[in-house]
Formats: C-alpha cells, sequence, structure tokens
C-alpha cells in the first residue's frame, strides 16, 4: 500500500510541469506551492534537448518575510529571466538572495537575472563553477541551440558553509554532503517541512555522474536519510513525500558499484558492460538511453584500474 502511494504521489506531482514552446523559446514556467511561501518550479525529467529549452532542473524560491529566497537559477540566461518574472507575479517580496546546490550548468546559468543580488554557493561549488563553466556553456549551447542565447557565466559570488542560516522569518538548515559531486548543498526548510536536495536524488531518472564518487555518495544518502522532513525536492525528477527518492537512487548507485567491480575484475571491457542487461527498474527511468551510457564512461574505468592495481604494483615490484 505505501508503495502504490509514493508512486501515485510521484505520477500526479510529475503532471504539474509546463510543456516549453520551441516557437516562442517560452518555458512556460509555473510555480507550484509545496508549504506556505514555499514554491516549486519543476523541469522536464528528461535529457538536455531542444523540446525542453535544456529545461531539466527543478528550482524553487521562498518567501522569507524579508524578501525572497530562490534556489538554483536555471540553465541559462532566458530560464533565469523568465523564473524571474514568475518570482514577481507569485509574491511581492523582492528577490534578495539566491543559493547554488551544486557546481552544474542548470544549478547556476540563469544567474545573469539575479546579477543585483547576493549569490552564495560552497566554497568546492565555486571552485568547479570556476573550473568548468566555459565547457558547460559550449555544451549546451551544442545542445539546445538558442534556448542558450546570451547566456554567459555570471558566478557565485560568496561563499556558504553548512549550519544553521536565519533569512528574515525563515530559518534554515544548510547541510554540505558529496558524492553527486565535491559539494552537494542541501536546504532543509523544518517550518514548511521541505528540503531541496539537489543532485544527491534522482526520482525516477537515471543519475548523472561526471563527478561523482560513489562511496561517498552512498555514504551521503545514508546521512540524509535520518535529516529528510516530510517533502524532497530533488534537482531531477518528481517531488515526491518521504524516503523514495533516496531509497532508489541508493538501490541504483549500489546496483552500479557492485555490477561495475564484477565486470571489471571478470576483464569486462566497456562495450561488453555497455551491452549487458540492466534491471528493468533501471530501464524504465527517464533519460535511460544516454544517462546509463554516461554513468559506463564516466566511472567504468576507474573500477578498471582498481581491479589492475594491485597486478601493477606486484609487477612494479618484482622489477626493482
Amino acid at each position: 500500500m505505501r508503495r502504490r502511494l509514493a508512486l501515485a504521489w510521484l505520477l500526479v506531482a510529475g503532471a504539474a510541469v509546463a510543456q516549453a514552446d520551441p516557437a516562442t523559446l517560452d518555458h512556460r514556467l509555473q510555480a507550484r506551492a509545496l508549504a506556505p511561501g514555499v514554491w516549486v518550479v519543476e523541469g522536464a525529467n528528461a535529457d538536455f534537448a531542444p523540446a525542453n529549452g535544456c529545461n531539466i532542473v527543478n528550482t524553487g524560491f521562498i518567501a522569507t518575510g524579508a524578501g525572497v529566497l530562490v534556489v538554483d537559477t536555471g540553465p541559462s540566461r532566458r530560464y533565469g529571466e523568465q523564473l524571474r518574472a514568475l518570482i514577481a507575479r507569485t509574491t511581492p517580496e523582492p528577490v534578495v538572495q539566491v543559493l547554488q546546490l551544486n557546481l552544474h550548468p542548470d544549478h547556476f546559468l540563469g544567474n545573469q537575472a539575479f546579477a543585483d543580488v547576493p549569490r552564495g554557493a560552497t566554497a568546492a561549488t565555486r571552485a568547479g563553477i570556476a573550473r568548468e563553466a566555459a565547457a558547460y556553456e559550449n555544451n549546451l549551447y551544442r545542445l539546445c541551440g538558442d534556448w542558450m542565447k546570451g547566456t554567459e557565466t555570471r558566478p557565485p559570488d560568496s561563499d556558504v558553509g553548512p549550519g544553521r542560516w536565519r533569512l528574515g522569518q525563515r530559518q534554515f538548515e544548510l547541510v554540505e554532503l558529496a558524492g553527486h559531486s565535491a559539494s552537494d548543498l542541501v536546504l532543509i526548510d523544518r517550518t514548511a517541512g521541505v528540503a531541496f536536495v539537489g543532485g544527491l536524488v534522482f526520482a525516477q531518472r537515471i543519475p548523472t555522474t561526471p563527478h561523482a564518487d560513489i562511496g561517498r555518495w552512498l555514504a551521503s544518502l545514508d546521512r540524509l536519510a535520518a535529516l529528510l522532513p516530510p517533502t524532497v525536492v530533488p534537482s531531477h525528477g518528481p517531488v515526491h513525500e518521504g524516503m523514495a527518492g533516496v531509497d532508489a537512487t541508493r538501490r541504483y548507485l549500489r546496483w552500479l558499484d557492485r555490477q561495475f567491480g564484477a565486470w571489471a575484475a571478470a576483464g569486462w571491457e566497456m562495450n561488453e558492460v555497455l551491452r549487458a542487461p540492466v534491471p528493468d527498474e533501471f530501464r524504465a527511468w527517464a533519460a535511460f538511453d544516454t544517462e546509463y551510457t554516461r554513468n559506463v564512461v564516466h566511472l567504468y574505468p576507474g573500477y578498471e584500474r582498481r581491479t589492475l592495481a594491485p597486478a601493477a604494483a606486484a609487477a612494479a615490484a618484482a622489477a626493482r
């Protein structure tokens, strides 16, 4: 019964996502209230594509009584401008703060529309954005074309760190974890019962892994599970209640870790891994065709290196 309710919740949540209009380059963003003063703006549960305008991220905003906190700004200048207009239509409070949850492009490439307010991220995320931003801009232009016109990186300009954080009448918990990237920030509003968990949790979608460390990620999910309020907002996939997203993400990562390790130990080449069976549950998730291939490319060479390391060390020792 609990599983049926959780799945129904995911399906209902997914139905609220607006459909982008490529003809007018309008994302048709919608704000959905999760609690008084807390809204989510849901992106497509898909891979980057012109049809969705590269909008595959869930952003959010919170009215604090002293201004609006924006949680991530989307994949482009156009998205950021449309998000800011949506905020102005939804609440009379001005935007006073932006928070970026990790270094990936759909979290910060909308920052140009928020150049007049502080934009906070962890020190590790700021360093990662400085290192990766130019490549992100090029890749998203290649993937989504005109949707990206005029987009240039406006990086976060201030450090934030873990701990309690008060803004207006709201007190938040900021938790810094890692594994999806080197720094994965989680924002928890206990009063509202809502957590923005960034890229640590993927709901009904294959996780992205260009900066992933599976061991750290699994450890972070264990810690996150003890912190979650009722409503969970992942960066990718439907908003949901409770542990459904954490459990699914953990299940996938454990399978990936176990199978990649076994296949590397058996001496499989990458092409054999790509042809190997994958559980039906995961094959049914969004972006499987593209993201699973990237998972293999990003991660499998590391398993091969770890498997070969003892033999290489023994050969080096014998040669001395």
